[in-house]
């Protein structure tokens, strides 16, 4: 749990420090938190514990899933895909992270140059399936 809530607290701090607000769009009953950021900014113990490999060429995808309405966690099945603005797309593999009563799915992928990356998200509970696109200017640092 502990390193869960380093992990959170220094995506918030990342957020903070590239002037961005946390991201949050409501998709039929689930209200979808996301964000991607360099995994550069990750400190090398809350890498180590999550298997992310620090880089300044990799980002980290990280998505959560909530109830609009009561606000807990959600245990959904989490697929996407990442589009560079030539075309070239990464399959995004998403880990499911329970800590608590908190769920979140995170993957990385990889870029070469600042540039913005299309997201496209797919979210599936039993017979309930929403769709998250998102673009994200993705920065070397």
């Amino acid at each position: 749990m502990r390193m869960f809530k380093i992990l959170a607290v220094f995506c918030a701090l990342c957020l903070t420090s590239l002037s961005q607000a946390e991201q949050m769009k409501q998709l039929g009953i689930w209200d979808v938190h996301y964000i991607a950021l360099t995994s550069s900014f990750l400190t090398p113990e809350v890498a180590r514990t999550y298997g992310i490999q620090r880089s300044k060429y990799n980002a980290l995808v990280n998505i959560s899933v909530l109830d609009s309405t009561s606000k807990e966690a959600q245990k959904v099945l989490v697929t996407g895909t990442a589009t560079d603005l030539m075309g070239r797309s990464q399959t995004l593999e998403f880990k499911e992270i329970t800590e608590g009563k908190a769920i979140y799915y995170i993957a990385t992928l990889s870029f070469r140059y600042e540039e913005d990356i299309k997201f496209d998200i797919r979210l599936a509970k039993g017979n309930t399936e929403q769709k998250l696109t998102f673009q994200q200017k993705l920065y070397i640092e």
